[in-house]
């Protein structure tokens, strides 16, 4: 069997090098060779603490499920795809029998087998053997560092989707690291011009205003509710989405949605959130709506990204070669308010 190096975390704030076999792969199945791989927070959390909530990393496991590359074969059942397409991989492989796969709503089986969740192998790996439904080719001339942008673009996409987000509304986003920025992305291409994002972190606000939003404040320095409600003649905006997960931010969500509007939750705070006022929620008879990851949103995002509608680039800060996955994760967590996405290069 021929060999290939792998990333793996034998334990939190340890990564080693292993030689481990290229995966056969099964009929309908591709191998991809993997070209990009972008840091996510969760890869963060597991580096560090060892786990998110319910999810514990028991036994050594690889890390990375924004991922992209090149496939190298295929089976011989697989029809759509070919030997030198780029592909970004749709990181869950769910059931399809349970009842959430046969509605549609696939993100929610409970069978997923969710690349770099605990007890499964991530992508910071160079080959992969993927099923080809869950393989995403890209259009001629978008690369693969697009292609594995691709998975955090589709939370943004599915957190407008749940907004029930129309042209002409206004906007507020709190939280502005990569999941806020493609939710602003996301928003503008759907013809929202009117969106306020607020952080702590300044890079993060520099890159919101530069992605596009009307305005943006920095929450040590501003009252942002106060703020918000003075440009909008005190009636708050259409659309609140937070995407930190803070309990702080979870709260103002009451306070800035206009009467009637809608509220996304994106972010997953660590503990619970107290005291929400739900009762000004129902004086404004307005909505809370939630996301957990996304459904049927790959082909759209690529689509979106491969005719310029969106640049997703715009959210990355820093690259990193393979060779170097322990050194670009401790940066990461290190230089949180110098950095914004981390994406890694394979072939180097």
């Amino acid at each position: 069997m021929e060999k290939m190096q792998a990333a793996v975390m034998t334990e939190p704030g340890k990564i080693i090098f292993e030689e481990r076999e290229i995966p056969e792969i099964k009929d309908n199945e591709v191998l991809v060779k993997i070209e990009h791989v972008g840091l996510c927070g969760s890869d963060l959390h597991y580096y560090e603490h060892g786990r998110i909530g319910d999810f514990v990393v028991e036994e050594p496991m690889i890390l990375g499920h924004e991922a992209a590359g090149k496939i190298v074969k295929v089976g011989k059942d697989v029809e759509s795809l070919d030997v030198e397409d780029l592909v970004a991989l749709e990181p869950g492989i769910t059931c399809g029998k349970c009842e959430f796969c046969k509605s549609g709503k696939y993100n929610l089986c409970p069978d997923v087998e969710f690349l770099a969740t605990p007890p499964y192998d991530g992508a910071f790996v160079e080959y992969i053997a993927y099923p080809e439904d869950m393989c995403f080719k890209l259009p001629e001339g978008m690369d693969t560092v697009e292609g594995s942008l691709i998975e955090p673009l589709a939370v943004g996409f599915h957190a407008a989707n749940q907004a029930d987000a129309q042209i002409g509304e206004t906007a507020a986003i709190l939280g502005a690291g990569c999941i806020g920025l493609v939710t602003l992305m996301s928003l503008r291409a759907r013809g929202i011009k009117e969106v306020y994002v607020s952080d702590l972190i300044d890079i993060r606000l520099e890159k919101a205003a530069e992605v596009g939003a009307k305005k943006v404040f920095n929450a040590k320095e501003v009252d942002v509710v106060a703020e918000i409600m003075k440009l909008t003649n005190n009636e708050g905006v259409d659309i609140v989405i937070e995407t930190a997960g803070s309990k702080v931010t979870a709260k103002q969500t009451a306070d800035l949605v206009k009467r009637g509007g809608r509220i996304v939750l994106v972010g997953m705070a660590a503990d619970p959130v107290f005291a929400y006022d739900f009762g000004k929620l129902q004086s404004k008879e307005a909505s809370i709506n939630t996301v957990f990851r996304y459904r049927n949103i790959y082909p759209k995002a690529i689509k979106a990204v491969g005719d310029g509608t969106i640049d997703v680039k715009q959210v990355v800060t820093d690259t990193f070669g393979f060779s170097e996955v322990k050194k670009a994760i401790d940066y990461n967590v290190e230089n949180k308010s110098e950095t914004v996405k981390v994406v890694i290069d394979m072939n180097k």
